[in-house]
């Protein structure tokens, strides 16, 4: 499995219903920190797939789920467990701090 790229549509499926605990990346195109937390994530992605699904949102595309988690700045990272969200983290981080937050959060 790959980093999923989720909709308004498909949220409910790729991240509240998921088995797994899902990270999600809360980002825009226009968004200079997002551009630089995209390599972070497919740079972690292989460490962490086997215990955290990982899912990108597009709040300009998906307008409705970056609302309903109140989004206010990006990215804006959360993570999910049994469709709840149980932490959040806004602004860019390095991989290890990145990977050790993942890791605390699940």
């Amino acid at each position: 499995m790959s980093i999923i790229h989720a909709t308004d549509a498909s949220f409910k499926r790729d991240v509240l219903e998921s088995d797994l605990p899902v990270l999600v990346d809360f980002w825009a195109s226009w968004c200079g920190p997002c551009k630089m937390l995209s390599p972070i994530l497919d740079d972690l992605y292989p460490e962490i797939k086997d215990k955290v699904r990982v899912v990108k949102v597009d709040v300009d595309a998906n307008p409705a789920t970056a609302s309903a988690y109140n989004v206010r700045t990006i990215p804006t990272l959360m993570i999910f467990h049994k469709g709840q969200m149980v932490d959040t983290k806004m602004g860019l981080l390095p991989k290890p701090k990145l990977k050790e937050w993942v890791e605390g959060a699940v």
